[in-house]
């Protein structure tokens, strides 16, 4: 039988999403042979035999297996609160890609969707090393990052990419700006200046100190008697 291969065309360029691999090309081996055949739709509806297609078209099955796609937790599903209140992450525009604005003290690693993730989160975690150092020599104990008022809004940080699951968590993840530190570039070279040489310091971030706790008075020393 002819493969048609609009089967295994996809919306959009290679790597722009996940690609599927087919280990051997043992699938196409089988659709040759005509034991196995592919429909290509959305679906309609479950059936009490099948799936209908919005084409009408009725597939038989014996077993479905749902394989739609994931469910986005940002930051895994962790509630933060700042002051007691909660935060919603998408609420917020991410610095550096780093941490979120409003939010003191905290850091989170996100990897390249271009490119190897591990680029992109070495670059992260070398980064938040060099703010605990820069904290550190000048006795700050708090960071947080404030964006301007009118910083404007380019959607969230994982704007570019059109996967199901992403669309699905739109309202879940972080923001991004449209310039500076606030904005996402997924782009190795210019995250090395923003991330590893720039100046910790910058007018985006306030240090802070907590006020010296109480030292408890030493305990006095009691003789022994025998």
């Amino acid at each position: 039988p002819t493969i048609d291969i609009k089967h295994f065309t996809p919306r959009y360029n290679p790597w722009d999403e996940r690609m599927c691999v087919v280990p051997d090309g043992d699938l196409f081996s089988y659709l040759r042979k005509g034991k196995a055949s592919v429909v290509t739709d959305t679906i309609a509806e479950f059936t009490p035999t099948g799936v209908r297609m919005d084409s009408g078209e009725h597939v038989d099955a014996d077993i479905i297996v749902t394989a739609t796609g994931l469910n986005v937790l940002f930051n895994g599903g962790i509630t933060m609160t700042v002051d007691g209140e909660p935060v919603d992450p998408a609420q917020h525009l991410t610095y550096k890609a780093v941490m979120l604005e409003g939010v003191p003290n905290a850091a989170f690693i996100l990897g390249y969707t271009n490119a190897s993730w591990t680029l992109k989160a070495d670059l992260a975690a070398q980064y938040v090393c060099r703010l605990l150092t820069h904290m550190s020599r000048h006795g700050y104990t708090t960071v947080v990052a404030q964006a301007d008022a009118g910083e404007p809004i380019d959607g969230t940080i994982f704007g570019s990419l059109t996967s199901g699951y992403v669309q699905r968590a739109a309202d879940q993840l972080p923001k991004q700006g449209t310039r500076g530190a606030w904005k996402v570039t997924h782009d190795y070279i210019a995250d090395q200046r923003l991330l590893g040489r720039c100046s910790i310091a910058d007018e985006a971030l306030v240090f802070g100190r907590a006020p010296a706790a109480r030292r408890a008075a030493p305990a006095r020393k009691r003789r022994a008697s025998v």
